[in-house]
C-alpha cells in the first residue's frame, strides 16, 4: 500500500503575526516557519497504516526552498520518500488540489491523507477539491473516537481501519460520531483527536537527510498556479474595550438590549 501525505510549510502558530501598514500582505521576513499541525497528524496516521499493513508513505509540500525542512521533518518522523514542489508563490487551495492531482496520477496511491487544515489560511478545502478532481471518495475531519485501550495500545493503533478494500473513517458530526466506510482509492482530512504525532529524535533526524527528495515544478506537471481566490486587505481584530460594572440585573438587560444590541 502506498500512501500519499501533505505536510505544509505554515507560519509558527505560537507567534504574532506581523500585517504590512497598508494591509496587503503579512510580513513574513524574520517569522519562524512550521509544519502544519493538522499534517503532522497526517503523516503519523499514515505511518501507523503502513506498519499494520505494510506498503510505503511519501510526503509532499508545495512551497520555496526552504520548506524542505518541513518535507524533512515527516522523513524523520519515519516517511520514506519526500516530493518538494518548488515555488515561490502564493498558493491557494485549488492551486494546492490541482498539484496534488497530479502527483497522484504520477504516484498511484492507495490513500492520499492530508490535514483538515492549515493554521496559516485556515481554508479547510484542499482535501475537499483533491477528491473532487479525482473522482474519489472522501472522508473528512477524521477523528478517533477513545475506546477502552490502554495507553500503550493507543499509542500504536491506527485511528483509521482499512479492510476489504475499505477505509473506515470515524468522523465527529453534530449529534455524535459517524463512521463511513470508502471504497479506496480515497481521500482522508484529519481532525485533532485521530493520534498524537510522535517526536522525531536525533538519530532519525540524521537518517532523514540521505532519505530521497525529489524536485519538481509546476511546468513540469503542466498546472498553472495562477489562483481563484485573491486577498483584497489584512486587518487586526478590533482591541477589546474596557468592561462595565452595572449596579443591577436590570440595568444589565437594558445596556445588552439597547447598547449591544444582542438581546431583543
Amino acid at each position: 500500500m502506498k500512501i500519499l501525505v501533505t505536510m505544509k510549510r505554515v507560519t509558527d502558530y505560537e507567534r504574532k503575526v506581523k500585517i504590512a501598514p497598508d494591509g496587503s500582505h503579512l510580513i513574513t521576513e524574520g517569522m519562524n516557519f512550521v509544519a502544519n499541525p493538522f499534517d503532522e497528524i497526517a503523516v503519523e496516521e499514515a505511518l501507523r497504516l503502513t506498519k499494520a499493513h505494510g506498503g510505503e508513505v511519501v510526503v509532499f509540500s508545495a512551497g520555496p526552498k526552504d520548506a524542505a525542512q518541513q518535507i524533512r521533518q515527516g522523513l524523520a518522523m519515519g516517511a520514506d520518500r519526500g516530493i518538494h514542489l518548488l515555488t515561490d508563490k502564493e498558493l491557494d487551495s485549488d492551486a494546492v488540489a490541482r498539484l496534488l492531482a497530479k502527483v497522484v496520477d504520477q504516484e498511484k496511491p492507495d490513500l492520499v491523507i492530508l490535514g483538515k487544515q492549515a493554521t496559516d489560511d485556515d481554508a479547510n478545502q484542499a482535501g475537499q477539491l483533491l477528491a473532487g478532481y479525482l473522482g474519489w471518495a472522501q472522508g473528512t475531519f477524521a477523528s478517533k473516537h477513545e475506546g477502552l485501550e490502554g495507553p500503550e495500545e493507543k499509542a500504536q493503533k491506527p485511528g483509521l481501519a482499512i479492510e476489504g478494500g475499505k477505509v473506515h473513517v470515524v468522523r465527529e458530526v453534530d449529534g455524535g460520531l459517524e463512521t463511513i466506510a470508502l471504497d479506496m482509492p480515497a481521500v482522508v482530512t484529519t481532525d485533532l483527536r485521530l493520534n498524537h504525532p510522535r517526536f522525531t529524535t536525533l538519530p532519525n533526524i540524521m537518517k532523514a537527510k540521505k532519505k530521497k527528495l525529489d524536485e519538481v515544478t509546476a511546468e513540469s506537471l503542466g498546472v498553472d498556479l495562477s489562483p481563484k481566490v485573491k486577498m483584497l486587505r489584512f486587518s487586526e481584530p478590533p482591541a477589546r474595550t474596557a468592561g462595565q460594572i452595572v449596579d443591577s440585573v436590570d440595568t444589565l438587560i437594558h445596556k445588552l438590549k439597547n447598547e449591544r444590541k444582542v438581546i431583543a
